[in-house]
């Protein structure tokens, strides 16, 4: 890929004998300008590798069933950025907190810059990532040869208040809480900005059509899905206001599916969804009609009651067992294949209509505040998305279908940390992007962190 190279560089250039090394001096902690010059996604390292500072780190000690390990977790590399990089961010939703923090290529070899690492764990577990955030700060303070004051964490989402007092007193530095929605739409833009290969759209012919930035790239309306919905409408850096959400977000999918099947985590829930045929479970146009309502625009195989069948089926079989005893009132059934009795309804297919019903039912939200306040481009976020294929293709094919084609549905490679990039970089000075793209930050960072 071809590295950006018009982006903003550090203030300080002191030189070596040799090529000019870029070095800040903190004036304080976790005020610094990152160097995004060349800033790209790194695509054949599945997580950041073994150097001096993460071998202090040593991630392992996290149970891996509730870490983060799928394709948005790729570490973005700042080749350029030589300063110390004295934060750490954390979005702590309902759900899920994600963590994001700077580490140095190598910390004897500053001249190779750094990278931002991602990490998410289930809210429930946030003992492990606050276990996981003091080890940071050890690491940052035998690298660095600071002190704990010398350190901060920028917290956002609703458990940035909720957990404050507890994570300020396991690590012993400073906590910032940053407003929600503010980190949402900064840490969209910097990756729509500042990224490339970030942003895309996706479609079955092409899963993953990478897009530039437009210019300009404002108006837009934000749908960040986590335990609910939010939908904000962007109208510049500075200029954003939440129009309209729903309840029905990754919470509702996760708390159902609990109920419905043994999955144990929401990666898993999505898995089985992989493997499910919600044609098993939803009520299909066809089931009606026995063929395409084409004089409305829709085919057979359009849902037309997701869980529909179910209903039927389970009466059915619950008539049977009544005349031939061993299933109770509670138990999942479907009628088999071959018409020889009921069986079990699958977790894996009631996994794929529920997924279903909530993306279609947030695709079609979404483009009715689209069109409501004349928005085109549509951008998704959340934990909820996940890079998951076939929630993307359910959303992008509602507000493609609702739209007739007039409206874009964008996704992010590293969808589900908007907040965190966001609270991260509220730490920055004016103008230090490749495009501006977080004008006006410091002084607001000081203005919401006041009293805190």
């Amino acid at each position: 890929m071809t590295p950006r190279e018009d982006s903003a560089i550090a203030d300080d250039d002191v030189p070596t004998g040799k090529a000019p090394a870029k070095l800040t001096v903190i004036g304080h902690p976790g005020t610094v300008r990152i160097n995004v010059q060349g800033a790209f996604i790194v695509d054949d390292e599945p997580t950041t590798p073994n150097g001096t500072v993460l071998n202090d780190l040593d991630r392992d000690h996290l149970d891996r069933d509730h870490l983060d390990s799928s394709h948005h977790t790729k570490d973005i590399r700042l080749p350029n950025h030589r300063a110390v990089v004295s934060h750490m961010a954390i979005d702590i939703g309902g759900s899920l907190a994600k963590l994001v923090y700077f580490v140095p290529e190598s910390s004897s070899s500053p001249e190779l810059g750094g990278r931002l690492s991602f990490m998410k764990v289930e809210t429930e577990r946030i003992d492990s990532c606050i276990e996981f955030m003091r080890r940071l700060r050890r690491a940052h303070e035998a690298s660095n040869g600071g002190t704990p004051g010398d350190l901060c964490v920028m917290a956002t989402g609703g458990g940035a208040f909720k957990y404050y007092e507890e994570i300020k007193e396991a690590l012993g530095i400073e906590v910032l809480r940053e407003e929600e929605m503010e980190c949402l739409i900064i840490g969209l833009d910097f990756f729509i900005n500042e990224i490339p290969n970030e942003v895309f759209t996706y479609s079955e012919d092409d899963p993953m059509h990478f897009v530039e930035s437009r210019e300009p790239i404002y108006p837009y309306l934000l749908v960040n899905i986590g335990s609910g919905v939010s939908m904000v409408k962007v109208s510049g850096p500075r200029q954003f206001q939440r129009v309209g959400g729903t309840a029905m977000g990754g919470g509702t999918l996760w708390g159902l599916l609990s109920l419905l099947t043994g999955a144990r985590n929401f990666d898993e829930m999505l898995r089985m969804s992989d493997h499910g045929d919600n044609t098993a479970v939803d009520m299909l146009v066809g089931d009606i009609y026995g063929t395409d309502y084409l004089k409305i625009g829709l085919k057979s195989t359009t849902i037309a009651s997701s869980f529909g069948k179910v209903y039927k089926m389970k009466r059915q079989a619950e008539r049977e067992a009544e005349d031939h005893g061993g299933l109770s009132n509670g138990d999942r059934f479907r009628e088999r294949d071959d018409g020889d009795g009921p069986v079990m309804f699958r977790p894996e297919d009631i996994s794929r209509s529920l997924l279903y019903a909530i993306s279609n039912n947030i695709g079609q939200i979404a483009y009715l505040h689209a069109e409501k306040h004349g928005l085109e481009h549509i951008y998704f976020g959340g934990s909820f998305i996940g890079g998951h294929r076939q929630t993307m293709h359910t959303l992008s094919y509602a507000v493609n279908f609702w739209s007739k084609g007039e409206k874009q549905a964008y996704f992010l490679r590293h969808e589900g940390y908007l907040g965190a990039v966001g609270a991260f970089l509220k730490r920055q000075p004016l103008n230090w992007g490749r495009r501006n793209s977080t004008d006006a930050l410091h002084p607001l960072s000081r203005a919401t962190s006041k009293g805190q």
